[in-house]
């Protein structure tokens, strides 16, 4: 799978191509999966992890081990050899947890701040969907925080739509 880069607009600026992860990309995945932490976290503090400063080399330890499982996708923005994005999906059988047949699970997908708003997302995101459908996922899903705007529209632009809201509650005497 590779996306050649195309110009975007009239000032030259060019999409990335999009292909496969390798190791050697691994120390940008975990510093692109620490900007995803520490985002998530910012939204709620109380709901999702904060980063720590492992958590670069975690991510990354955690991704190595995605890339050889054939049901897992690891895809990257490369723009003339810098990583600036990535998408993680895996491909999953039935989840009787989730009330869901089989499915490609979008896990996770980001562009780094300096270069959004270029249309990267969406094709890191095509990509993903590609990879998923080519792997035999007859559907995709996928969670997203519920302050996350810009990730709810580039997901309802691409076609989907809303079928589960995840709601958490702290236990404990202060909880109300």
């Amino acid at each position: 799978l590779s996306i050649r880069a195309h110009t975007m607009s009239s000032d030259a600026r060019t999409i990335p191509s999009v292909r496969p992860a390798t190791s050697a990309d691994l120390p940008r995945l975990g510093r692109l999966g620490a900007l995803l932490v520490e985002a998530h976290h910012e939204f709620d503090a109380k709901r999702f992890l904060p980063t720590r400063d492992r958590t670069p080399a975690d991510y990354a330890a955690f991704l190595v081990g995605q890339l050889a499982d054939p049901d897992a996708v690891v895809l990257v923005a490369d723009d003339h050899g810098d990583v600036i994005g990535y998408a993680y999906a895996t491909v999953e059988g039935y989840d009787y947890m989730s009330l869901r047949g089989p499915a490609g699970v979008l896990q996770d997908i980001i562009v780094d701040p300096e270069y959004r708003g270029r249309g990267i997302g969406r094709l890191l995101l095509e990509a993903a969907l590609a990879a998923l459908e080519a792997r035999g996922a007859p559907r995709v899903v996928l969670s997203t925080a519920e302050r996350n705007e810009a990730a709810q529209h580039l997901f309802v632009g691409a076609g989907f739509r809303r079928t589960m809201i995840e709601m958490t509650r702290e236990l404990g005497d202060d909880a109300l």
